[in-house]
């Protein structure tokens, strides 16, 4: 093992020490009881709140999903998903944070599930048990994609086989998750969002002096054809290095369909738990402008990091799944040893942060929604703690099965299953915020037909071309919505008296 390596190995192994002792110092109190451990007794300041929102959603294709497709297609794709994604984080935040906050607290609900079924006040947790169902589902697929993103790192790195470093992360993550639970999550984040977006702006300064300064990569970006255009695509080759076809057109159709990855934020459980956790409702103000403020920042620098990759020898890549280790490979080239583990730490944070939220969150739908809220309602605090660390388990064996082809593109499995959140819980989330009129039957509908609709329009529908050749995400979302309106104006809610209470009590 050379000299780099070691200092490379050095740098992540003091990154996840720290990762581990955060854990242990919140283990105690984490573990007190179900709320501690799944929302943290609403403890979090506006800072942790921002940073850890955003860190927990923005996973491994931050570092290597969005600088690699930069680098493959040039500027539209991944400019236009990023402007959606930084619109997304301040709608979320100005629109839904408060009230969710708020009306959270006055149901007594810590996870998502649980503040759907208590928001209308249902006997039977149909509603309980499909939006568990549901998470379950994508969270097993993002927890994929994180897992991919440490493999893939990993085995850039240190020459290891992409699958036994894949399975190492998966055991890492898993045992960590174990220790603390969403207070040690949310703390750790906040390490995580500080080492990532500080990592994406030295590289990011770094590519630019190497490639000869900020105008001679946009000089080298204009003269590929469509490269650095909002509404063309390049189109390299993928036999021959920095060889380009003739510019594909970006229309208008494909411009809203990456714009409405924004719509995705309406609908994450790991941001919207965010939003219930934090300790003071007014101090929400200062968490929106510090995660609009680092969310820009992260995604600008990351995109530029792949477009000046272009402009830089050595680093040829004659595919989009290639091109996403063009980050690490700049940290690598770029930085002495040392440094360049804590830029690879950056990814592994990434990875780290995003995925025990998600399996956290996973476990707290089995744990609190399915079993104590609907199996065993006389569970008692062991129980459902003993049931979250088995979910945990299987959820991480899905998560690797999922991950264990190491050709699929990181940026379009979380696209995927951005979209089933987003299509899913978003619209009912709105909705139940904000129209009293929603009926049970009405949400019950939306959910399933949105979570449907992805699921129809990627595998079936997107496939046909044309006008249906757009991100499933848009069409399941307005699907969703007119579903929720319409059946809602034809179904009437059993409690409405009571639900109405909540619904106002909240709003005051």
């Amino acid at each position: 093992m050379g000299s780099a390596v070691v200092q490379n190995l050095i740098a992540i192994s003091i990154y996840m020490l720290l990762v581990v002792g955060i854990g242990v110092y919140f283990a105690k109190k984490a573990n007190k009881n179900a709320e501690s451990y799944f929302l943290g007794g609403r403890s979090l300041g506006p800072w942790v709140t921002a940073f850890s929102a955003e860190a927990s959603d923005m996973s491994g294709y931050l570092l290597m999903g969005v600088p690699g497709l930069a680098y493959w297609t040039g500027l539209a794709e991944a400019g236009w998903t990023c402007i959606g994604l930084a619109l997304g984080t301040y709608l979320n935040f100005l629109i839904v944070s408060k009230r969710l906050r708020r009306y959270s607290v006055a149901l007594d609900a810590f996870t998502i599930p649980d503040f759907f079924s208590k928001r209308f006040r249902e006997s039977k947790k149909i509603l309980m048990m499909i939006s568990s169902l549901i998470i379950i589902i994508f969270f097993a697929v993002y927890a994929g994609q994180c897992l991919s993103a440490c493999g893939k790192l990993f085995a850039n790195v240190f020459g290891i086989s992409y699958h036994t470093m894949m399975i190492v992360s998966a055991i890492f993550v898993l045992g960590y998750t174990f220790l603390g639970g969403f207070l040690a999550e949310s703390a750790s984040d906040f390490m995580q969002a500080v080492i990532m977006v500080g990592v994406l702006v030295v590289v990011m300064i770094l590519s630019t002096v190497h490639a000869g300064g900020f105008g001679a990569i946009i000089e080298n970006a204009k003269n590929i054809d469509g490269y650095f255009s909002l509404v063309k695509t390049a189109n390299p080759s993928s036999v021959d290095v920095n060889v380009f076809g003739a510019a594909k057109p970006f229309t208008f159709l494909s411009i809203i369909s990456t714009l409405a990855w924004g719509l995705g934020y309406f609908g994450m459980p790991q941001i919207l738990l965010r939003f219930m956790g934090i300790r003071e409702e007014k101090e929400l103000k200062l968490s929106r402008r510090v995660a609009v403020i680092w969310v820009v920042i992260s995604m600008a620098a990351a995109m530029f990091i792949g477009i000046a990759g272009r402009s830089i020898a050595g680093l040829d890549y004659i595919s989009n799944i290639a091109s996403e280790n063009v980050f690490i490979d700049s940290a690598a080239k770029f930085l002495p040893p040392l440094l360049a583990g804590l830029a690879a730490a950056g990814v592994l944070a990434a990875s780290v942060s995003s995925s025990d939220s998600y399996l956290l969150i996973s476990s707290s739908a089995v744990s609190q929604n399915i079993y104590r809220g609907i199996m065993k309602k006389d569970a008692t605090e062991k129980q459902v703690m003993w049931c979250s660390r088995i979910t945990l388990c299987l959820i991480t064996v899905v998560a690797m099965l999922i991950a264990w082809n190491a050709d699929s593109t990181i940026f379009r499995i979380t696209s995927f299953a951005w979209a089933g959140f987003g299509a899913s819980f978003g619209p009912l989330v709105l909705f139940s915020l904000f129209w009293k009129r929603t009926t049970y039957i009405g949400a019950i509908a939306g959910m399933v037909s949105g979570g449907g609709c992805v699921f129809l329009w990627k595998l079936l529908i997107g496939k046909l071309g044309g006008v249906f050749a757009v991100y499933e995400l848009l069409p399941a979302f307005i699907i969703s919505s007119l579903v929720i309106v319409v059946v809602s104006l034809f179904t009437h809610n059993k409690n409405a008296e009571e639900i109405n209470a909540d619904f106002e009590k909240a709003r005051a």
